[in-house]
């Protein structure tokens, strides 16, 4: 037995005592089918990962800029105190050395015992406002340290979630290179017959919806008229989608502003029951959520399902897949 056939047994939790024969052509397309619809919920998580890291790099560079600032205020009121101890030495008021006076780095006054008790008795305001503002720079850097390391740790977490959906991509296309050359050419052919089916279904469906003037018949009748369009990961149109990406840009369309995840998405609008359901109403899908379609009405959504799929409209029911309904919001 080849180490493809047995490696695809251990993928299917058969056993080789069992499997005599090799596994059949519709298993593989099972096993294809299920690590693309992985690798999707995978590249949902990533959306997410992608939002937080662009999240947290605002909050970096904002509070860079404002540490920035706090670390010149800081020289300033350093330099004050300096010029206050300059000033109080060659007036007589210090008996320390002359390395005191020249010293290259400011700050060595401060550090000088006699300098502060003489400052916080004759200069409180001024070394208040030193104390004070050397608090917050140090607080600051604390913090930028902070959202520093959260940023690293985001990144690389992206990171992984694309590289782990890439790998059941590659497994899939390794699946079906191991099969035999005229049945893969068979599969394909039979998943080529399956999607244009599936398409004229969709476009029929798509041509017969007319809606209204209301947000969300009009960001479904955008998702309409991508039916037909290849799903790729992290894509927004204007031809490719991933799940997210076309519902981002349908209510864009319409006027609502949404982030690029499904699993943001769904804090926004107002929940809406199953039973409740209209047009144009977003439903969600997965524990935890990875994937969103726009509800068409007559048991009907629009999405961009998984890699290797295109944009179509199917069946709503209580689960898409593995993936169980888990809320739909309205907008």
């Amino acid at each position: 037995m080849s180490r493809f056939l047995i490696a695809l047994i251990l993928v299917l939790g058969l056993s080789p005592g069992v499997a005599q024969a090799a596994p059949s052509v519709a298993s593989a397309q099972q096993e294809v089918n299920r690590l693309r619809t992985l690798a999707a919920e995978k590249f949902e998580d990533a959306n997410e990962a992608t939002i937080r890291i662009k999240a947290l790099e605002r909050e970096t560079g904002a509070l860079e800029s404002r540490e920035a600032v706090l670390r010149k205020e800081l020289d300033a009121a350093s330099a004050t105190l300096s010029r206050i101890a300059i000033s109080q030495y060659t007036a007589g008021g210090f008996g320390q050395g002359f390395d005191l006076l020249f010293s290259s780095d400011p700050s060595k006054y401060l550090s000088d015992a006699g300098v502060m008790d003489l400052l916080a008795r004759n200069y409180s305001t001024q070394l208040r406002e030193y104390a004070t503002t050397k608090q917050k720079v140090e607080a600051s850097q604390l913090v930028v340290a902070d959202r520093t390391a959260q940023l690293r740790a985001e990144r690389e977490k992206l990171n992984k979630q694309v590289a782990d959906a890439k790998a059941d991509l590659a497994k899939a296309e390794k699946i079906l290179k191991g099969l035999k050359k005229e049945d893969r050419e068979r599969l394909a052919r039979e998943e080529a017959a399956r999607e244009n089916k599936i398409l004229d279904a969709s476009k029929k469906y798509a041509a017969s919806y007319v809606g209204d003037n209301s947000r969300g018949s009009k960001a479904l009748k955008y998702a309409l008229m991508q039916v037909g369009d290849v799903y790729v990961w992290a894509a927004a149109g204007p031809t490719r989608w991933d799940c997210s990406g076309l519902t981002m840009r349908a209510f864009q369309q319409a006027g609502v502003s949404l982030p690029h995840s499904s699993r943001i998405q769904i804090r926004y609008g107002k929940s809406i029951s199953s039973r409740s359901l209209k047009p144009g109403d977003l439903v969600f899908f997965g524990k935890p959520i990875s994937h969103v379609a726009i509800y068409m009405g007559g048991s009907k959504m629009v999405h961009a399902p998984r890699p290797g799929k295109r944009v179509e409209v199917t069946n709503f029911t209580m689960s898409f897949g593995r993936k169980p309904f888990v809320g739909a919001r309205r907008l």
